[in-house]
């Protein structure tokens, strides 16, 4: 049994999936339509990164209100979570990004003091897990940046745990059309090895 089966439900962290963005990045780039609904080795962007969050067994909510910005979005999450144990927030174009990850960050998150962030080869990425104790900090957020104050505040406190992960989904967002290219590359190399 791992570690995460033995916590009763209420215990796990509940996964955020940020779906709410506009997408402008993608379709200045040439995108047509919502990068979340692109379609990626026959399926939508947004459906691959659901999936791993429905495989990962932990709970879950899905921001697809539109909201001024990330930070808007966190917080309204957040808020329609309150009573979570802890919050991984996941953008919705992080369509690679595995179950395995997940169950990792949030099994870091549980024995860490506020925030733990999965990183691949060096590289920082996604989800990054925040403790319920982050509520205030969280459902305040506004703006563009998401929860990269709470974060860096949280990190220069000496309050996060990085999480070493297998994982190139942590890091492969579709923000552009030549980044979904890449990632039905990646896909389709990770299916056929």
């Amino acid at each position: 049994m791992t570690f995460l089966a033995s916590l009763p439900r209420d215990r796990l962290p509940t996964v955020i999936v940020l779906a709410s963005g506009r997408g402008e990045r993608f379709r200045a780039a040439g995108g047509i339509g919502s990068k979340l609904q692109s379609a990626l080795a026959g399926q939508a962007v947004l459906v691959h990164t659901l999936d791993a969050v429905r495989a990962s067994g932990l709970p879950w909510h899905l921001e697809d209100v539109g909201h001024p910005g990330m930070g808007d979005s966190i917080a309204a999450a957040v808020r329609a979570t309150s009573d979570a144990a802890g919050w991984l927030i996941l953008p919705g174009d992080l369509p690679l990004v595995q179950s395995t990850t997940l169950r990792a960050v949030a099994a870091a998150l549980s024995a860490a003091v506020h925030a733990a962030q999965p990183r691949f080869r060096g590289e920082r990425g996604h989800p990054v897990g925040f403790a319920a104790a982050c509520f205030a900090q969280l459902s305040a957020l506004e703006g563009n940046l998401g929860a990269a104050p709470v974060l860096r505040a949280l990190r220069e406190a000496g309050a996060v745990t990085d999480v070493e992960v297998d994982d190139i989904g942590i890091v492969t967002d579709v923000d552009t059309p030549d980044a979904l290219a890449q990632a039905e590359r990646l896909l389709l190399a990770r299916r056929a090895g």
